[in-house]
């Protein structure tokens, strides 16, 4: 009996050491998940539960061992990633400060990719490649950048800072700092050199055809009545 609880104290002491390290390692990133996640209710349970967090650990680490060019052990931890979080991320991405997945299953980060800080990407986004080509071949993200949920980043190609890609989005070209990308293929609207909003609302975002089309609409209404 005293040689189990021995053990339970041991298994506890190793858990408690675990959630310490991470609070004080990923305490930005939890921080960041907190603040754009209004389900988020404790720190805790962002540590314990948050996929997102979860997969961003693996990276990390999986990253470090990339970096050592230990290839074999870096990609067996991201897939072991992928199996428990649904969210696959290659070790050879590059993954700025504060950086936060929301729900994140089926989201993709290709191996050349590079993602700035304080990036916010929704489930099912992909940030991939196109063919296949040796060298740079995954998108650059820039600061400050949402990716709704469903979009593909694909190729090499830099998204601006504090840009929106708008839910289910396709974008295969550079997209400006300051814009909003939406539509297949991705449409950009420029936001007049501002800083977007933080409401996160990557479902609603004004489309610029549909704008330009509307205001024909109201033209001719106009030269009707006169």
């Amino acid at each position: 009996m005293d040689y189990l609880i021995s053990i339970l104290i041991i298994l506890l002491a190793i858990f408690v050491i675990k959630l310490v390290l991470i609070w004080v390692i990923f305490y930005a990133d939890v921080r960041a998940a907190q603040k754009r996640d209004p389900a988020a209710k404790s720190f805790l349970e962002v540590i314990l539960l948050y996929p997102g967090l979860h997969a961003l650990i693996y990276h990390r680490i999986a990253h470090f061992f990339y970096r050592l060019k230990l290839f074999f052990l870096a990609r067996a931890l991201s897939q072991i990633a992928r199996f428990f979080t649904g969210i696959e991320i290659h070790p050879g991405a590059i993954i700025g400060k504060r950086f936060f997945i929301d729900h994140g299953l089926g989201v993709v980060i290709g191996e050349t990719a590079i993602v700035g800080d304080d990036v916010l990407l929704y489930q099912g986004a992909t940030l991939g490649g196109t063919g296949i080509v040796q060298g740079k071949r995954h998108p650059t993200v820039g600061n400050n950048v949402v990716i709704g949920a469903g979009a593909k980043v694909l190729g090499n190609i830099v998204i601006g800072d504090n840009a929106y890609i708008g839910a289910n989005a396709v974008v295969i070209k550079d997209v400006p700092p300051n814009s909003t990308v939406i539509g297949v293929p991705g449409r950009i609207t420029k936001q007049d050199g501002k800083k977007m909003d933080i409401s996160l609302d990557h479902a609603r975002i004004l489309d610029p055809i549909m704008q330009a089309i509307e205001e024909l609409q109201d033209r001719v209404k106009n030269l009707e009545k006169k």
